[in-house]
């Protein structure tokens, strides 16, 4: 029997409305280049490889009486010319335009009669570009039987790798009667899984009840407000500039950045990259609304659905992909107005989930065959849904996605943009996805409510702005240290030998000079001649010396007596180094 669709997978179909449609999208930019692209090779490569997504090519058929979830069944008559779809903007189209195509796009339902999945092939974009606009529905998309389509088009080398040949050949369509006895046949095997399905439906009946509440008011108001708080555990809604009734239109924003700078802020500071895009995504919420006029405090806070990559099955969204997804809270100190204290505060918070053991490398994510992103942005979905009843105020998801150029058909893919589907009640949602050393922002809105997208845009580069100043003003307090050169290291080792042999020899030329000295004080002391004396004679002991002359002196008087009286007698000399050396005067004799 045909594979028979989950109880998350059937609440996500029921959940589907024209105010909150199912679906997440991506927008990958490909620089042409020498390689020619247009809608037959598209065509072409998406036949080749849509063999590694079969549900693809599958539709949902619903069992009689509703006695049990619907199933997966082939489509008989599967045309891919319908869900490949070509368009193009006025040229040279810019980027606003593309941001504007992507929003209408994303809030048009899909026709629930055909496999839940479509593409767009948008041409001329500006430079030489083109981009793929892709979205999925999320029933379709569950990380074991089927990875996202985006998954499996794109390539590591110039050259495209060639897919599976064979003629696909869809299975016969099972009949009413098949699907209701499997039906009774299952739930008489499985009463619990009969249950599940009960409750999956009831709870998409629930947000069916909160989208036309919301759209209608009133009695259907009041309605949507008690099923919503029931849908939270029974806890009214926060007042929340970024909760609040959602329309059928969207508004779509990007931004992207060096990852570069995420890098520099990581190990500035010691967090990870992870933390620093939450910060940036803080920081620019809180001058987003500063602009709006909201009231903040120090204390004011906006609590984000983070889905979080773990290695185990407890509350996770199991996968295929060697990780699984769960939900994790995450508090955004929108109300402090430093930018580092901001920082230090949201690591504070992710820290719990890394200190379980459960948390999941940037690394291995990246690592994962493929373009992983598509796939790990609907999952982190998928887990918001079931996570509806906790308080939150808008989806967070951030996936590290490979940091090498990625090929489709030959051409170069510059970016890549999540399009996140916005849940009921919730008024903003943001994808994040880093990508050949790029990180790029998605920012879906409800167009109504949020006019201003394009601030909140520009807000965020701001806060990464701020961030990255931090690391230069640390910097700068920093005396730098550069690692001399081998050559550079032994030409300094030579200079410290030479001064050590030089101060060795000053040394010992001073020793020299000392005992020298003590020996001329010695002779002399035996001579008993008097210090200058003494040296002259020293040198000039071959010599006669020359008879003294007796001196004249005059009679004394009272006043020189008187002054010699007062005048002490004279001190001995003292042997000194410079009393030892002979005058000129001595030298001539």
């Amino acid at each position: 029997m045909p594979d028979r669709l989950t109880p998350l997978e059937v609440s996500l179909l029921a959940l589907d409305t024209a105010h909150t449609p199912s679906h997440v999208g991506t927008v990958d930019v490909f620089d042409v280049g020498g390689q020619e692209f247009d809608y037959q090779k598209l065509i072409a490569l998406i036949r080749e490889r849509i063999a590694f997504v079969p549900r693809y090519r599958q539709r949902v058929r619903s069992v009689p009486a509703r006695l049990a979830g619907p199933v997966w069944v082939d489509d008989e008559d599967f045309d891919l010319t319908f869900h490949v779809r070509r368009s193009a903007l006025p040229r040279p189209g810019t980027v606003e335009q593309l941001r504007e195509f992507v929003g209408r796009v994303m809030a048009r339902r899909m026709d629930r009669s055909r496999p839940l999945w479509e593409m767009y092939l948008v041409e001329g974009l500006e430079d030489n570009r083109f981009a793929l606009v892709s979205k999925s529905h999320l029933s379709l998309v569950d990380g074991i039987d089927t990875v996202d389509i985006g998954q499996v088009l794109l390539d590591a080398q110039v050259a495209a790798t060639a897919g599976p040949t064979r003629t696909w050949q869809p299975l016969p369509e099972p009949s009413s009667a098949e699907l209701l006895a499997s039906a009774l046949w299952q739930s008489a095997q499985d009463p619990v899984l009969a249950l599940e399905n009960v409750r999956g439906a009831v709870t998409g009946a629930l947000g069916v009840a909160v989208a036309v509440g919301e759209a209608v008011g009133g009695v259907g108001g009041a309605l949507g407000e008690l099923a919503a708080s029931a849908l939270r555990g029974g806890r009214p809604p926060a007042d929340s500039p970024l909760t609040g009734p959602v329309s059928e239109q969207r508004r779509f924003a990007t931004v992207a950045a060096p990852l570069a700078n995420f890098r520099a802020v990581r190990v500035e500071h010691d967090h990870t990259v992870n933390d620093v895009v939450l910060a940036v995504i803080a920081g620019g919420l809180r001058s987003w609304l500063l602009t709006r006029g909201e009231s903040l405090s120090s204390s004011s806070t906006l609590t984000a659905l983070v889905p979080m990559s773990v290695t185990d099955d407890r509350g996770g969204e199991p996968t295929s992909l060697g990780c699984q997804v769960a939900p994790h809270l995450q508090t955004l100190p929108i109300g402090e107005p430093n930018p580092l204290v901001r920082l230090h505060q949201v690591a504070y918070g992710t820290r719990a989930h890394k200190d379980t053991g459960r948390s999941v490398a940037a690394r291995t994510l990246s690592d994962i065959a493929g373009f992983a992103p598509t796939t790990l942005h609907a999952l982190g979905v998928r887990v918001s849904t079931e996570t509806v009843r906790k308080q939150h105020d808008l989806l967070v998801t951030n996936v590290p996605g490979p940091q090498i150029p990625l090929y489709a058909a030959g051409s170069d893919m510059l970016a890549s943009y999540p399009v996140l589907p916005l849940s009921p009640g919730h008024l903003l949602a943001i994808g994040v996805t880093s990508y050949n050393e790029k990180v790029f922002f998605g920012l879906t809105a409800d167009r109504d409510a949020i006019n201003d997208l394009d601030v909140l845009a520009q807000c965020l580069q701001d806060a990464l702005e701020e961030l990255v100043d931090t690391t230069v003003r640390a910097a700068a307090t920093r005396q730098p240290t550069r690692k001399a050169s081998p050559a550079a290291q032994r030409a300094a080792a030579k200079k410290a030998a030479a001064r050590a042999e030089a101060a060795r020899q000053a040394s010992a030329q001073k020793r020299a000079a000392v005992r020298k000295i003590a020996a001329t004080a010695a002779e002399i002391g035996a001579t008993g001649l008097t210090p200058r004396k003494a040296s002259a004679a020293t040198r000039t002991s071959k010599r006669t010396p020359r008879a003294a002359e007796p001196a004249k002196r005059a009679a004394p008087t009272p006043r020189t007596v008187k002054k010699a009286a007062a005048t002490p007698p004279p001190r001995a000399p003292e042997w000194t180094a410079e009393a030892a050396r002979p005058t000129q005067r001595e030298d001539r004799g």
